[in-house]
């Protein structure tokens, strides 16, 4: 399995609420640059945090791959998700090529828990950075990190 994960792009400081955040013209920017990355990619699904910033990171990769498929929009993938859970909800996906777009802290953490095998050393994912993973599972130490890219 190759487990794409994009952290969203630069957000507003400040909003009513942190899942109302909006992308900074910035932020699409990065977005874009980290989306073509994914050109070519035999994704099989996008999934995303409800937040809007994720939404908006999820919807502007979706159409520069001129993706078929909706966005699919989940509860699990929101900052304080548990990432236990998050791997469950991925297994239980059964896919082959799936990208996640969420925030930190989960991003570097899910990221860690996947490769390392813990929590205690978090991947280093700036705005819009782009982890990809391989694996044969989705599980805790079981895969590899092919790449981390960052979007500038």
């Amino acid at each position: 399995m190759t487990l794409w994960i994009l952290r969203h792009g630069e957000a507003e400081p400040r909003a009513n609420t942190d899942a109302e955040r909006r992308l900074t013209a910035h932020g699409r920017e990065q977005v874009l640059r980290s989306a073509a990355r994914l050109l070519g990619q035999p994704l099989q699904a996008i999934i995303a945090s409800p937040y809007v910033r994720a939404q908006q990171t999820a919807a502007l990769v979706h159409d520069i791959l001129d993706f078929a498929q909706p966005v699919r929009t989940v509860p699990w993938l929101t900052p304080e998700s548990d990432v236990g859970e998050v791997i469950g909800e991925i297994e239980r996906l059964g896919l082959e090529q799936v990208l996640l777009v969420s925030h930190q802290p989960l991003v570097g953490a899910l990221v860690g828990m996947l490769v390392e095998g813990h929590v205690q050393a978090p991947a280093p994912m700036s705005t819009a950075t782009l982890a990809q993973l391989e694996g044969d599972w989705p599980l805790a130490g079981l895969m590899i990190l092919r790449g981390l890219h960052a979007p500038e």
